[in-house]
């Protein structure tokens, strides 16, 4: 779903399984030195990406977190320009015969846009950042979701980002019976998609949350809106000391 319109600076067809998610989430740990390679100074910021499928209640909660922390919000994707133009594109119920390596690309441009022009000058200015969305919702929707090879894409998004991963990654998991209510009939590209697909987005989200458990923490995200803040800021405070 899409994110609440708000200020970025308060502040998505298997035809195969992808393989063991484990190396690529082991293979994304390069540390920061891979923003010095983008020509941005040292990382002195911390960045928390707040995850999950659609209407599990992510955008709200990071905003929600994001103002708590007094930390830069921003998402993915679209919060640029450039990614504004893309999200329209891969939104569009209409744009049906869009391939899955197409919207993979598309995807991943947008990350490069949002890294350059957001979260990489906010993290090397010293400001924390949270994020509705980074990495690992391309390989839960792109890898596990459409069955594309999950080393192909993480070799392209460290590409994209110039190394970064988030410091922590909030998932906020509700079950699929419960997001269907959510969305109602009204629903976009990756939500209107069948067969399974969310199904798979959310086995893979749960996959790389415990093949990386140093990094991901995994919420139950059924509950009043105060009620997932508060197990989201308790999660923050065990892992990050609750930021700065």
């Amino acid at each position: 779903m899409a994110p609440n319109d708000v200020d970025r600076w308060c502040d998505h067809r298997c035809r195969r399984r992808p393989g063991n998610i484990e190396p690529a989430i082991r293979g994304s740990r390069a540390g920061r030195s891979g923003v010095r390679e983008r020509g941005v100074g040292a990382v002195t910021g911390r960045l928390i990406a707040v995850e999950g499928v659609d209407a599990s209640g992510k955008s709200t909660q990071a905003q929600m977190l994001a103002v708590s922390l007094g930390a830069v919000f921003t998402f993915q994707f679209g919060a640029t320009d450039v990614g504004g133009v893309i999200r329209r594109a891969l939104l569009d119920p209409d744009n049906d015969s869009l391939d899955d390596r197409t919207e993979a690309l598309l995807i991943i441009a947008d990350k490069a846009q949002h890294v350059a022009q957001i979260v990489g000058p906010a993290l090397e200015a010293g400001r924390d950042v949270v994020t509705d969305r980074f990495t690992a919702s391309t390989l839960a929707y792109q890898g596990y979701g459409r069955g594309l090879d999950l080393a192909e894409l993480q070799t392209m998004m460290r590409f994209a980002t110039g190394g970064i991963e988030p410091d922590l990654n909030l998932l906020l998991d509700i079950p699929l019976e419960l997001a269907s209510r959510r969305l109602g009939s009204s629903l976009d590209r990756f939500e209107g998609t069948g067969d399974g697909f969310l199904d798979r987005v959310r086995a893979g989200y749960l996959a790389m949350a415990e093949a990386d458990p140093d990094h991901w923490v995994v919420v139950d995200a059924d509950g009043s809106v105060d009620d997932v803040a508060a197990r989201v800021m308790a999660a923050v405070q065990e892992r990050l000391g609750g930021m700065r």
